[in-house]
């Protein structure tokens, strides 16, 4: 039973439904897009999890808000058959749980003016964590939310450590009420809750023996603890306090001495337990490890092994080209579309250039690679995921474009399918007067070039007309390998 039972239901406010799979428990018992889900066996829920762990029983009684009107429905699921309900948000009672640091390194914080209001907002949601991988802090969990976790079993969480000592984190975080996070880590242990974590290193402040300590202290939490991400910290050039970036000196520096640890957490662990971000090796042009180096560890949203997932991914492109030729040996040129212009970041550049090279050397077709900086942010800004669409406008305009421009999908990450500052892939498309298609790998590249793709923005539409898109849930797109 929930730790707040007595909850008034006609003040309370449950899940906004937004989809019904057909044939689904959810559509036999009746319920409708537009109603509001409030309670299952009378437990109330506050977001998808508490749906999904109430509504694990075969018998159902759920308690629906229609029209201002309260509905009490019977539904019947078999073992392991979802409820086949959509939200139009995956937690109710707030859209997402706000963040109580104020860390001089925080995106959030250096944000320049005048975009969209949602880039300002600062969250640290454990649910978020448990759901989608994002990582959070721990410092804002109240009694009820450390229930939950234990008693739903919400495991694995991602958590941002960035420096174990208790009062070295407290300035970290500028918190002076941040909880003990090796306690809480310990806590999570005793009850089975296994946590990825990540530090984000910034130069005199948590590297050198702060961050040696940090990984001793949570590596003697394994297996709690199963990973350790290290992370170089990001500035933009609103960046208002006295931190920087990594010299590229300091950063192998940082990167040899993670590395020389994984041999002996291997052996020890079994695993190589603490991980350098695909940053470290760009900016020292070092060479990506190979998959094997990551242990199977699904943290391709924090920035590893991207790089080394697009190459892998290009060795598989060039069999199907070389595939493709055999079987049409007899059609020549590949296509009659032989100039494609591709757009990244200025820290993936290097190996897009190099890969769009050998593209060409099988194609014949003429691949421009052009690196856009970030003029908003600032040029310490360098990847693809937070170019703007204002300077991707700007710089575009003024050099010769092929005959279709392919933009980073990761720039678009957003449900209404538009750049930082608000600016769409279409608006692109009619301010260049190309088309624009949105990739993330060499294999959309192949497609643009034989006409394959499945999404072209042709210029001369309407925005507002433009092909709806349904954003990739977060986890299924590995952000930042594709042209970042």
């Amino acid at each position: 039973m929930p730790l707040f039972q007595e909850i008034d239901l006609t003040t309370y406010t449950g899940g906004q439904i937004v989809a019904i799979e057909p044939g689904s428990a959810a559509a036999k018992a009746g319920l409708q897009t537009g109603d509001e889900l409030l309670a299952i066996n009378d437990s109330p829920v506050e977001d998808v999890i508490d749906v999904q762990f109430y509504a694990a029983e075969e018998a159902l009684t759920l308690t629906v808000r229609r029209n201002g009107a309260m509905l009490t429905l019977p539904a019947k699921r078999r073992y392991n058959q979802p409820l086949g309900l959509e939200f139009a948000h995956p937690t109710f009672d707030t859209d997402i749980r706000r963040c109580n640091n104020l860390c001089e390194f925080c995106f959030v914080l250096q944000m320049a003016p005048r975009f969209r209001r949602t880039l300002y907002i600062k969250d640290d949601d454990y649910r978020y964590s448990f759901l989608f991988g994002h990582y959070v802090t721990l410092t804002n969990l109240n009694e009820h939310d450390w229930w939950r976790i234990e008693q739903m079993r919400l495991s694995p969480l991602y958590v941002s450590v960035h420096v174990t000592d208790w009062e070295a984190r407290r300035r970290y975080l500028r918190n002076k009420t941040a909880p003990d996070i090796l306690e809480q880590i310990r806590w999570l242990g005793e009850r089975g809750i296994e946590v990825h974590t990540q530090i984000v290193v910034t130069p005199e402040v948590n590297d050198g023996a702060w961050l040696e300590r940090s990984i001793a202290d949570l590596a003697e939490l394994w297996p709690t603890v199963q990973s350790v991400s290290v992370v170089p910290v990001g500035l933009t050039k609103q960046h208002k306090y006295q931190m920087r970036t990594h010299t590229k000196a300091e950063a192998a520096v940082t990167l040899h001495y993670v590395e020389s640890l994984q041999a002996k957490f291997l052996e020890q662990f079994g695993v190589r337990f603490v991980y350098p971000t695909d940053e470290w090796y760009l900016v020292t042009d070092r060479t990506v490890p190979q998959l094997d180096a990551y242990d199977g560890q699904e943290l391709h949203e924090n920035g590893l092994g991207m790089v080394r997932h697009f190459l892998d991914e290009w060795e598989a492109v060039k069999k199907e080209i070389g595939d493709w030729r055999l079987t049409n040996a007899d059609q020549s040129p590949i296509s009659n579309l032989q100039s494609l212009t591709l757009v990244t970041g200025a820290l993936f550049a290097p190996i897009l250039r190099e890969t769009a090279v050998q593209f060409q050397a099988l194609t014949g077709a003429n691949l421009t690679v052009r690196e856009i900086k970030n003029e908003k942010l600032g040029g310490t800004i360098t990847t693809a995921g937070l170019l703007m669409g204002a300077d991707v406008l700007a710089q575009l305009q003024t050099t010769q474009l092929g005959d279709r421009i392919l933009l980073p999908r990761v720039m678009f990450d957003h449900p209404d399918r538009i750049a930082l500052d608000d600016i769409s892939p279409q608006d692109i498309a009619n301010q260049l007067g190309k088309p624009v298609i949105l990739a993330d790998t060499m294999g959309d590249v192949w497609d643009a070039l034989i006409g394959a793709s499945q999404v072209v923005y042709q210029p001369g539409i309407p925005a507002g007309d433009q092909i709806p898109l349904k954003l990739i849930p977060p986890g299924e797109l590995d952000s930042n390998t594709h042209f970042s």
